[in-house]
């Protein structure tokens, strides 16, 4: 072989091998696009659940020692995120801008209530346990009224759900096409490869030592293929981070280096196995068919 040729050969493989890289990385890239959305759908979710509250008014007659330990008494409650007390002078300026005008003035006397605010546990927000909650905290002492946007839970609720399953229904069809395009991928480039295959085992190579070499490329185009993806994520993020930092301040970043994790081992596994099914195919294949 001449020199030219030698360069020739050696730079189709070393384009072969970019573009293969490149090819796997890209799909990999939208996988990884996926599960972060999924992750952050379900954080997202749970936030909007659990700043869906009750409002519990109190008596007037309610004195501090009382008022705390009511506080405490609903804060222990398994199904309490957290609580916020408005005072009936907090509840008046918060209504007055509301209204635009001083409406104490006008009446003489301040006819609002002091309210504890409950805002629940996300796996506790549902139609049927806020209903139980609800009449429960009515009947503790001092609480003359519980009030909260049932209408608006429901919807909530609902929505989720049918957000869901469609985000469940994606994630299936995406994984079905990136497997099928990583495959057609590594087996373009095996394709390339099928006469060096051939010529190997007609000079006595056996099948393992033939697929060995191109199995062990394989898992190497799906490590760096999964690290250039999670580079890519991480950019991303990172993006995300900078520009709606309200998008990603409910993360624990753990879950985030388990999805890169997630996307490196995702690409050895399909390298992996297509790479071993796309040489088998060529090592079964007669002489004659591979023109």
């Amino acid at each position: 072989m001449s020199k030219t040729e030698k360069q020739s050969a050696e730079i189709k493989v070393k384009t072969s091998f970019v573009s293969t890289i490149i090819s796997i990385s890209l799909v990999l890239f939208l996988m990884g696009l996926l599960g972060l959305i999924v992750i952050n759908a379900k954080k997202i979710s749970e936030h909007v659940k659990e700043n869906i509250g009750l409002s519990l008014y109190l008596s007037d007659d309610i004195n501090n020692i009382q008022l705390q330990k009511l506080k405490d008494l609903i804060s222990a409650k398994p199904y309490t995120n957290r609580i916020e007390y408005v005072d009936k002078e907090e509840a008046a300026e918060m209504l007055k801008k509301d209204l635009g005008e001083d409406f104490v003035d006008f009446l003489g006397y301040n006819p609002l209530s002091a309210s504890i605010d409950v805002y629940l546990k996300a796996d506790y927000a549902e139609e049927a346990n806020i209903e139980t909650i609800a009449s429960e905290l009515k009947r503790l002492s001092k609480v003359k009224e519980v009030v909260y946007q049932k209408d608006l839970l429901a919807e909530v609720n609902t929505n989720i759900r049918k957000i869901g399953l469609v985000i469940l229904s994606f994630s299936v069809l995406l994984l079905i096409v990136v497997v099928a395009l990583i495959n057609n991928t590594i087996r373009l480039a095996i394709y390339s490869k099928r006469f060096l295959i051939k010529t190997m085992q007609l000079v006595g190579a056996t099948s393992g030592f033939i697929r060995r070499p191109f199995v062990g490329r394989g898992i190497l185009n799906g490590i760096l293929s999964g690290i250039i993806a999670s580079l890519l994520l991480l950019g991303v993020i990172f993006s995300i981070k900078q520009n709606l930092p309200e998008f990603l301040e409910l993360q624990n970043f753990n879950i985030y280096l388990i999805l890169f994790a997630a996307i490196i081992v995702l690409g050895i596994l399909i390298s992996w196995i297509s790479t071993s099914l796309a040489v088998r195919k060529f090592l079964r294949i007669q002489s004659g068919d591979l023109h």
